[in-house]
């Protein structure tokens, strides 16, 4: 398959919308789920953080995902953004289908 969903965390919903409207409005994206209420522990400099953030799941075609994380990385106030792509190996037909067709610049 062609698309794929892309996992990005965020430190708050404000910058989380700013990545999400920019991929939409270059049509890097399709659509992004933005997801409140996440806690991540993680080890960054040395010492173990715990932090609120967000979480932006974007789907996409696999071709966008270069031109995505540069995108996402001008954007992102994160010196080292969590972005990571996943492929999606099926689903509905008609739906992988809108992504692409909302991807495309035509």
């Amino acid at each position: 398959m062609d698309t794929c969903l892309v996992y990005v965390t965020a430190p708050h919903r404000d910058e989380a919308r700013d990545i999400a409207r920019a991929l939409v409005e270059q049509r890097l994206a399709a659509c992004v789920n933005i997801l409140d209420g996440m806690t991540s522990v993680y080890r960054w400099d040395g010492a173990v953080h715990q932090d609120a953030e967000v979480l932006l799941l974007i789907k996409t075609c696999s071709s966008k995902t270069s031109a995505l994380i540069e995108s996402i990385k001008k954007i992102h106030s994160y010196s080292c953004p969590c972005i990571t792509v996943l492929p999606i190996l099926d689903g509905n037909p008609d739906f992988l289908a809108w992504i692409r067709a909302e991807t495309d610049p035509a």
